[in-house]
């Protein structure tokens, strides 16, 4: 099979993550700001797409190459062997165009030379003067930076966090892909408990008993690459058989999520039966003040709110006040929970054992992880 040099693209601070799943998968890679590199085939190209829990997409990278002027992004544009990758009849509107620190700064130029030396090249590459655009979808990417050029096509369509299990969601739900890489940077181990005290939609327990079960997050979905005229359409079904026989759908787990609202945990238990684990978590109807456990060496991860206003503020920092009070009497315990508000310890109670700066969307937050003292 043809080998193609291959983009799984992250939010920002994420990347290691992504570039470790890729590693455990088998793949080589390096990373860069908000991508990680690798290659592979068509094969790859779809088992990564099924299996990664933490990227946003994965995409061919057609062509690298320098430019400062419009005509020189034309013609190396249309030197690329965009014929192997786009059937004559296809649509290719160019999604996204960035461009940084570099001579070429109008996205909306940028976007229309593309669009017209991919024309060009796909009508003196493959004979057809008329390329109606009715056929499947195949999306553009350019990115400009520091004047270098990187052009790609999508393979995912849909980001990778929309796995397709939530039905509904509360008013600041976490991505789906956020929520497992809060999961991944715990130390937790299946036969210990999970704990969400603040689960809203569910996302983070529903994610961790995915990643408990070994279930490929993307099993249940299909991608764009799938409907393009030169994917093998075999791999489809055997690709997905290899990821259903490695699944552990009946590793026992101890997961809960909890919330105030009852609506919440109601939307909970929805999504959770979508995503065939309604069995594996105990949701409940709780506030952060009102739990406890004698449960020893268990893992915490919580989103609680961050409070963009004033009475908000305040509200969230009784919330932080109360898990202090109850979280550093169970020294066991390792918590991991992420805001934006940089006081969180001061009401918490305690200095955090680290710090780890993420952004949840365009909001800049920190991971405040506590490690607990395992004991057998």
């Amino acid at each position: 099979m043809k080998q193609f040099n291959l983009i799984a693209t992250s939010g920002q601070g994420i990347e290691a993550l992504v570039a470790k799943e890729l590693n455990n998968l088998g793949y080589q890679t390096r990373t860069e700001n908000g991508f990680v590199r690798f290659s592979g085939n068509q094969r790859d190209i779809l088992k990564t797409n099924i299996w990664l829990r933490t990227a946003d997409r994965i995409k061919i990278l057609v062509g690298e190459f320098h430019t400062l002027r419009f005509d020189d992004l034309f013609e190396s544009v249309k030197a690329l062997p965009w014929s192997e990758l786009i059937n004559w009849d296809d649509q290719f509107p160019v999604m996204e165009a960035h461009s940084r620190d570099s001579q070429l700064f109008s996205v909306p130029d940028i976007q229309r030379i593309t669009k017209k030396a991919i024309v060009e090249a796909l009508r003196s590459q493959t004979g057809h003067e008329d390329l109606p655009e009715t056929g499947k979808h195949v999306g553009i990417d350019i990115r400009i930076d520091k004047n270098n050029v990187r052009i790609m096509i999508d393979t995912s369509g849909e980001s990778l966090f929309k796995r397709g299990y939530r039905t509904e969601h509360g008013g600041a739900p976490l991505k789906e892909n956020f929520a497992a890489a809060l999961v991944l940077l715990t130390n937790w181990f299946t036969d210990n408990p999970f704990v969400d005290p603040v689960c809203g939609s569910g996302t983070i327990p529903i994610e961790a008993a995915l990643i408990g079960k070994n279930i490929a997050p993307g099993i249940n979905r299909t991608f764009e690459i799938e409907s393009w005229a030169w994917f093998d359409k075999k791999l489809s079904q055997d690709v997905r058989e290899e990821a259903d026989i490695l699944a552990k759908y009946d590793q026992p787990l101890d997961i809960s999520g909890y919330d105030i609202d009852g609506n919440m945990i109601r939307i909970s238990k929805e999504n959770a039966k979508k995503a065939g684990l309604y069995n594996d978590i105990a949701f409940k109807q709780l506030a952060v003040k009102d739990w406890q456990t004698d449960k020893i060496n268990g893992i915490l991860v919580a989103n609680p709110p961050y409070g963009q206003r004033l009475g908000e503020i305040e509200d969230a920092r009784q919330i932080y006040q109360q898990m202090g009070s109850i979280y550093n009497q169970m020294s066991t315990w390792s918590k991991y929970i992420l805001t934006s508000d940089e006081k969180f310890e001061q009401f918490y109670g305690k200095k955090a054992t680290k710090k780890r700066k993420l952004y949840n969307g365009p909001i800049r937050t920190d991971l405040y992880q506590y490690w607990g003292k395992k004991v057998r």
